[in-house]
């Protein structure tokens, strides 16, 4: 079958081209912005991509084209598509359809740290050779790409909130009837799409009318947003994760072993049940883990074996990435573009370094951002570092400077070149520059780093 993909650069429209090629299907697809590192994984596995949405992509035509939800009526390709009368259907429904139908689907969800705690259970999976597929909108280091078709019996698939296509506005993850869930938390975000937080938790709770009774639901004890969605009825059996020492209702509790959560011990209804020593830091990590590992559990691995390959987990590329080490400063990649992911990053390598100076540099990139809907709360969410600067491009659509008003360890540039300037003059041995957009923030990253080296 000849498959054709509209936006086939995005993480998730990509990794179903990959699965779509790895089922011996012809795949082509087309995107506004052709470029890496997602290009560069399409073309390995021979995938044809086109730069620019065009009807003589189409040409000759395609058996079913599939349509990411970054495609709008009035491109010129989806209305070739229509006009045509091709086939065409969503990323998630082709997901479903083809590659989760006959699998014991484990999807992950909630407005921070899907992608994270998706690499944690496909890796858990993965020790315990169970060969799992996954779809994850990020890369595990521990596999080095974001999807792949597994052997077909377990799934785990990064379940986004955000909705289907044009023409179906539906959440991606109703169509995926897992039968492990995972909810991590839940807050309002993609308020282009949300008009209020009453709106997502209908979302999540059609999610949970889909999940069956033999199911499971791993959720934290302590979230009263998520409370309210399984009080709108639930038929599936709820565990509950915690940090705290004494829970009401956990049946799996994390005891820090280290400030910075880089070591726990593991609780399974009261009982120690491992250790866990890795890399990551923050208690938001340590709350994954648990998750992760109870998803696990419900799949047949025990806490033990889960507790042990975390130990050997990598992370996730720009999950507090380190970029660079540079003359004793350290430059960090880092995804966050929510004011709570923010802050608990920050918070994470605060009890890491101690003392040391943290240099926080975000770009408000995601829609919600360049809404201004966390502008209030921004200030706060930067408060674990030292100082912290907020790029203004001119297109933004509100004003940093009268957001942070107050905050004297906060700073306003609107160019990216006078970052790099003052980063390369006043930076100095023992720094952590913390940069952080959901975007390539204009390959700041590597600019810092030259100027740095040119510097010394």
């Amino acid at each position: 079958m000849h498959i054709h993909i509209l936006g086939i650069c995005g993480t998730f429209m990509g990794g179903l081209a990959i699965m779509a090629k790895q089922m011996g299907h012809h795949v082509t697809g087309s995107d506004q912005n052709v470029y890496p590192p997602m290009s560069t994984q399409l073309e390995e596995q021979g995938i044809a991509l086109m730069k620019g949405y065009s009807p003589e992509n189409l040409d000759p035509a395609p058996d079913l084209v599939v349509v990411g939800n970054a495609i709008s009526r009035g491109n010129p390709e989806i209305e070739a598509v229509l006009n045509r009368g091709l086939a065409y259907t969503s990323g998630p429904q082709w997901l479903y359809c083809y590659v989760l139908k006959n699998s014991w689907v484990l999807a992950v969800a909630g407005t921070h740290g899907k992608t994270t705690t998706s690499s944690m259970l496909a890796w858990i999976l993965e020790s315990a050779g169970l060969k799992p597929g996954f779809l994850i909108g990020g890369v595990p280091l521990n596999f080095g790409l974001s999807a792949r078709l597994g052997d077909g019996r377990f799934f785990i698939v990064e379940a986004d909130e955000y909705d289907t296509a044009f023409f179906d506005k539906r959440s991606k993850f109703v169509h995926y009837r897992p039968r492990t869930t995972i909810l991590n938390n839940l807050e309002f975000d993609h308020a282009d799409i949300f008009p209020d937080l009453a709106a997502i938790q209908r979302q999540f709770h059609h999610l949970i009318r889909s999940i069956p009774g033999n199911g499971l639901i791993i959720a934290p004890e302590t979230d009263k947003t998520l409370a309210e969605v399984l009080q709108m009825g639930c038929w599936t059996p709820v565990e509950k994760t915690t940090l705290e020492e004494n829970p009401e209702n956990a049946v799996w509790r994390a005891d820090l072993l280290a400030p910075d959560g880089s070591r726990f011990q593991l609780y399974h209804r009261g009982q120690l049940s491992g250790v866990v020593e890795w890399s990551l830091t923050g208690r938001h990590n340590v709350m994954n883990a648990l998750s992760a590992i109870a998803a696990a559990h419900h799949a047949g691995v025990s806490p033990e074996e889960a507790a042990a390959a975390l130990s050997m987990f990598k992370n996730v590329r720009r999950r507090l990435e380190v970029r660079a080490r540079i003359d004793g400063i350290t430059l960090y990649d880092d995804f966050a573009h929510h004011p709570t992911a923010i802050a608990t990053t920050l918070e994470g390598l605060r009890a890491r370094v101690d003392s040391a100076r943290i240099i926080a540099v975000l770009e408000p990139r995601s829609n919600t951002m360049r809404m201004g809907v966390h502008a209030d709360t921004l200030a706060d969410s930067l408060k674990a570092a030292d100082q912290s600067i907020i790029f203004q491009p001119e297109d933004l659509g509100w004003d940093a400077e009268q957001a942070i008003q107050g905050a004297e360890h906060i700073s306003v540039c609107r160019s990216l070149d006078s970052i790099v300037e003052r980063l390369a003059k006043d930076a100095r041995p023992g720094d952590h520059l913390v940069f952080m957009s959901n975007g390539s923030f204009g390959g700041i990253h590597k600019k810092v780093e030259d100027a740095l080296r040119a510097a010394m």
